[in-house]
């Protein structure tokens, strides 16, 4: 599932700026977890990254930012791949850190998507699967927790969304599917509260 930000044109010349900012506000996990990465990517997705340097966590955001100082340029990609904390499922739920990568785009870099290079966002949190939002009927406290998760991404969504100049947001599933109306469908489905 992924979140893309468009910013507002005027906000666009300051976009790392704003990264920082949202960099700042995101809940990163404080939990042991494995490394985390810097990525420098230049000119599209397809290209393998300028660099690619591990960080120990929890994830220090300055230490990224230094990082990302160092590369400039409207084709620059900055990518940092992090942990946040969310309900899993594996024999029984547990509160641990799920991978999740932030990205920030140059107006010239092509991240991959079917729209100009001009026209693509200018942030995408990758969260991961979709499974972790989407409840399950056939996991006792699937509903319970999984809506635990939901609200952490809409408290996140709405909290940048307040401190940012967003112009646009987009949340989608894998698939490319809105994920509220996958997420109706679903508890439609199972006879949850539509």
């Amino acid at each position: 599932m992924s979140l893309s930000i468009w910013l507002t044109p005027q906000a666009r010349r300051d976009r790392v700026k704003w990264f920082e900012k949202a960099l700042h506000l995101f809940p990163f996990s404080q939990r042991e977890q494995p490394q985390s990465a810097v990525l420098i990517q230049a000119i599209s997705a397809a290209e393998p990254p300028l660099l690619e340097r591990p960080l120990n966590g929890p994830l220090d955001v300055a230490a990224a930012m230094e990082t990302f100082r160092d590369y400039q340029g409207d084709d620059i990609a900055y990518v940092l791949e992090g942990w946040w904390d969310l309900w899993q499922f594996d024999k029984d739920w547990e509160l641990r850190p799920a991978r999740v990568a932030l990205s920030c785009f140059g107006p010239e870099f092509d991240n991959g998507t079917e729209q100009s290079a001009r026209e693509q966002e200018d942030f995408r949190i990758d969260f991961g699967v979709d499974s972790h939002f989407l409840p399950r009927t056939d996991i006792a406290g699937s509903a319970k927790l999984t809506e635990s998760n939901i609200k952490s991404l809409l408290r996140l969504v709405h909290e940048w969304e307040r401190v940012l100049p967003v112009e646009m947001r987009k949340l989608e599933t894998e698939s490319g599917e809105n994920f509220a109306d996958r997420l109706q469908r679903m508890l439609t489905a199972s006879g949850g509260v539509a």
